[in-house]
């Protein structure tokens, strides 16, 4: 017999790009809603997109069963974000008003978003416009403001940890630098975590803008003591003191002639100062595809039965989170158009420096 519960029905979906565990968390969500509240689902494709276009259906138990460990969507997903204009495109007003009608037509009570920093934005403006909804927050980069921790970290740290350990050996046969990049536009949790679990010599983080010279000599000092390779980890935003005090325009120009990643921007410079044999990797979609690791399965099932917890009670405009080792939630407009950045006092990179490891800063 199910519990009672204020939320009869509610849509679902998955914005962004993706990353594993979102399956993970779609099941939670839908199994707890199902099991234990009997709600109706209505499954939302490609993210926003699917609000506007209408382009729903409703989710039965075989729909969500048995998809725990697989990695993508069921659900689909896009990058559509309905406050923005496009040119050529119909207006931003247009496309909140499709939406609007789509949840008023489907009669749901709520709106379940699933997905980054944009996603729980957008979500967090049509809790404004007067729809009842819950995020959940989920990103590689771990970046959401609001939460200790976001569902897909754990497994692209695993992938770039393992790829970091395999350059390793690579850089240790020809005794060259390579300089590996892993994403995190504007944050640099990824980079430094893999960076410290697979023993990176140098760390390069969108925080702390790097001095090649200080890289350079600390390759150098490396190699005066018969350590002839080093791997340097590098955030796909990471960025010279030089590019830091260039505007935003000025930067993308520069960035745009100066190669087609930072990875072979910084691999460059080594070289130009050190005269060092130097390679760039970029590991790039390889991070958000494939299956879930077992903890981003937990945290992806854990906020997703957290998520409807919130939808019994009428508690709307939150996104759950984690905090500490419980599981919360927040007002929607705490994540809104923030980045969680890595302070420049973090303990882990106290921790990167005390194993020796550069910064590319003093």
């Amino acid at each position: 017999m199910a519990i009672h519960s204020a939320t009869k029905k509610f849509g679902i979906l998955t914005a962004g790009g993706d990353c594993p565990g979102l399956n993970a968390a779609i099941r939670g969500v839908c199994r707890a809603a199902h099991d234990r509240y009997g709600m109706e689902i209505v499954g939302i494709a490609k993210g926003f997109l699917g609000l506007i276009d209408e382009d729903t259906r409703i989710l039965a138990p075989e729909d969500f069963s048995g998809i725990l460990t697989l990695g993508g969507t069921i659900l689909g997903s896009s990058r559509e974000k309905p406050f923005k204009p496009t040119a050529g495109d119909e207006p931003a007003s247009e496309k909140v008003s499709a939406i609007m009608e789509t949840y008023s037509r489907l009669r749901l009570d709520c709106l379940v978003v699933i997905g980054g920093n944009g996603t729980n934005t957008t979500g967090c403006k049509l809790a404004r416009e007067g729809l009842n909804v819950i995020g959940l927050p989920k990103t590689i980069d771990n970046d959401i403001v609001g939460t200790d921790r976001t569902f897909g970290f754990h497994s692209a740290l695993g992938i770039g940890t393992e790829a970091i350990d395999r350059l390793h050996s690579t850089a240790q046969s020809h005794s060259r630098v390579i300089v590996i990049e892993l994403m995190g536009h504007k944050a640099g949790w990824l980079a430094l975590y893999a960076g410290i679990a697979g023993g990176g010599d140098v760390i390069i983080i969108p925080e702390i803008p790097y001095d090649v010279k200080i890289i350079g000599r600390h390759l150098e000092n490396r190699a005066s003591f018969g350590k002839t390779f080093s791997v340097v980890v590098a955030a796909e935003g990471a960025m010279s003191v030089k590019e830091a005090k260039m505007d935003k325009k000025e930067r993308k120009k520069y960035q745009q002639e100066s190669g087609p990643s930072v990875a072979y921007r910084i691999a460059r410079e080594i070289h130009d100062e050190t005269g060092m044999e130097t390679r760039a990797t970029v590991l790039g979609y390889v991070q958000r595809g494939g299956i879930p690791s077992s903890s981003d399965r937990v945290l992806a099932t854990c906020l997703g039965t957290a998520a409807v917890e919130l939808m019994a009670e009428g508690r709307y405009g939150r996104m759950v989170s984690l905090n500490g080792n419980d599981v919360d939630s927040v007002e929607l407009f705490v994540p809104e158009d923030k980045v969680k950045n890595v302070p420049v006092d973090h303990y882990m990179i106290d921790t990167a420096r005390a194993v020796g490891t550069c910064i590319g800063a003093h």
